[in-house]
């Protein structure tokens, strides 16, 4: 019998012919990755709980600091300044400010086939461009730190069957939100989401992020997209060069949990109302609603990427956001920005009246840029909604697409993308 994509890395990490859900592998580590949120409960617990410590391989141990950036708080300074110090006497990779966690790495390091473990829960992340990515707590990330291994369990795959093609107007944040809306926000705990079919072919590394990331909010250990042409194309463009016998797929003979089908074609622009991602609701019918907002948030791990702002400034180009609305932008990397400002696409978000800010996690975080306050209304492309996510436990957040997310910003409410031009501004 056959193993999925998942099952084949896993065993290769694990120096096992095969390997079948519910097995315990211990498995090496490719990349290890931490952030400014949790990294100096693993330095303490590193200096101050083990015994002659080293770190087992500090050029694929990598730190970066994202979340509080730049820091707003003595309290930050001093946690961000354990992180630096600890990574300048270990030797470990540091981006300081350079960008999210997850954008980071997938631009950077990860290649097909290998294995990511990282303190965030976004880590699935990774499976975009075919690599098993799974976030754990600090004590499983210190000890993984310092063995260059660490436990799992195989996880069973549920597979999502994709065919047909995204509408003007409709990107592949919508069909995340709706599978997810499916599902449930428990739907894929401890499993493997495994996105495949004809659909693939016109999706582009970008989409891939924004499937494999979000599948972390359905409970999803990873979430995976087996590599093809694009995912080559996308590795050389950055510099790397992959083997063919990392591009691994599934075998026509292996075991699915459970296998979804979705048809792009009529998939819809979607929002996830408050508080919780599952909670889904059509662009459509929130627009009659009449929901006014207060503050749009384009950027985070999920939607940040220069694909996203493209489509943000075609809607924007030459009109007004309402001088009600706050719209932050923040790029999801400084490559991103620096491509957005390239494009001109900067200028376009300036004009029209947002603010775009520096990479980071910003309003997604809710710690350190466009706070909300009590009552307030936040239509985000962050990550999650629950209470208090964006700020005051009092506020709401509902997530959408960058495109729904433009428009709901240029009428004081949220509004379907599709009435304006969903071109993208090159």
């Amino acid at each position: 019998m056959g193993m999925t994509i998942t099952e084949k890395i896993l065993a290769r990490a694990a120096g096992e012919q095969n390997v079948r859900p519910g097995q315990i592998v211990n498995a090496r580590i490719d990349w290890l990755m931490t952030n400014d949120a949790t990294t100096h409960v693993s330095v303490d617990l590193f200096k101050h709980k083990l015994k002659h410590p080293r770190v087992f391989a500090p050029n694929n141990t990598v730190f970066i600091l994202d979340h509080n950036v730049p820091s707003e708080t003595v309290n930050t300074t001093r946690v961000q300044n354990i992180m630096r110090g600890f990574a300048g006497e270990h030797g470990c990779i540091l981006y300081d400010g350079e960008g999210v966690c997850h954008q980071l790495m997938v631009e950077h390091h990860v290649n097909p086939g290998q294995l990511v473990i990282a303190a965030d829960s976004h880590t699935p992340t990774m499976g975009a461009v075919g690599a098993f990515g799974a976030g754990v707590g600090s004590t499983d990330f210190t000890a993984a730190m310092v063995t260059g291994s660490i436990w799992l369990k195989v996880p069973p795959t549920l597979r999502f069957e994709l065919k047909g093609r995204l509408r003007p107007g409709v990107y592949a944040r919508d069909l995340i939100l709706t599978i997810i809306g499916d599902i449930g926000s428990d739907g894929a705990i401890y499993k493997t989401m495994e996105f495949g079919g004809p659909a693939l072919s016109a999706l582009d590394i970008d989409d891939r992020m924004v499937l494999c990331n979000l599948a972390a909010e359905a409970g999803a250990k990873n979430g995976i997209i087996a590599p093809d042409e694009i995912v080559s194309r996308f590795l050389a463009g950055s510099g790397r060069a992959v083997s063919a016998q990392d591009f691994l797929q599934s075998d026509h003979d292996c075991t699915y949990e459970k296998v979804y089908h979705y048809d792009l074609d009529k998939i819809e622009p979607t929002a996830a109302r408050p508080h919780f991602v599952h909670n889904r609701a059509e662009v459509s019918v929130l627009e009659k609603e009449n929901i006014r907002i207060d503050q749009g948030f384009i950027g985070s791990c999920n939607n940040g990427r220069i694909e996203e702002l493209r489509v943000a400034a075609a809607i924007l180009k030459g009109k007004k956001i309402k001088p009600e609305v706050r719209l932050i932008i923040s790029p999801a990397s400084r490559q991103v920005q620096l491509a957005a400002m390239r494009e001109g696409l900067t200028d376009i978000f300036l004009q029209a009246g947002a603010m775009v800010v520096n990479p980071n996690c910003s309003v997604c975080w809710g710690a350190c840029q466009g706070v909300l306050g009590p009552g307030e209304i936040l239509i985000s492309t962050g990550t999650r909604n629950f209470k208090g996510r964006a700020g005051s436990p009092d506020s709401f957040v509902y997530l959408a697409s960058a495109a729904t997310v433009a428009a709901s910003c240029l009428e004081g409410k949220i509004a379907d993308p599709r009435k304006y031009d969903g071109k993208e501004t090159k």
